[in-house]
């Protein structure tokens, strides 16, 4: 699960950067990446846009459970 919870994260960055990239300069990250235009999309966009929607609904799911492991792994240490 580990390696799951790593990749659904980096994607989550991914998508959250690419939102603010729009938010601020108006450049869609993901699709100039693929050569297309702001707002365009294609097969392969799509699939990254929703890769990064699992990934943070995978996330939202397993938020409590992560939160804990942390929360547990921190008193185990100090």
């Amino acid at each position: 699960m580990k390696k799951l919870d790593l990749a659904a994260g980096a994607l989550v960055i991914v998508g959250a950067l690419n939102w603010g990239l729009v938010a601020l300069a108006e450049f869609d990250l993901v699709a100039a990446l693929f050569g297309l235009d702001f707002g365009e999309t294609n097969p392969v966009t799509r699939v990254v846009y929703g890769l990064v929607g699992i990934s943070g609904a995978w996330l939202a799911a397993r938020a409590s459970s992560l939160l804990s492991d942390s929360s547990r792994s921190q008193r185990v240490t100090a």
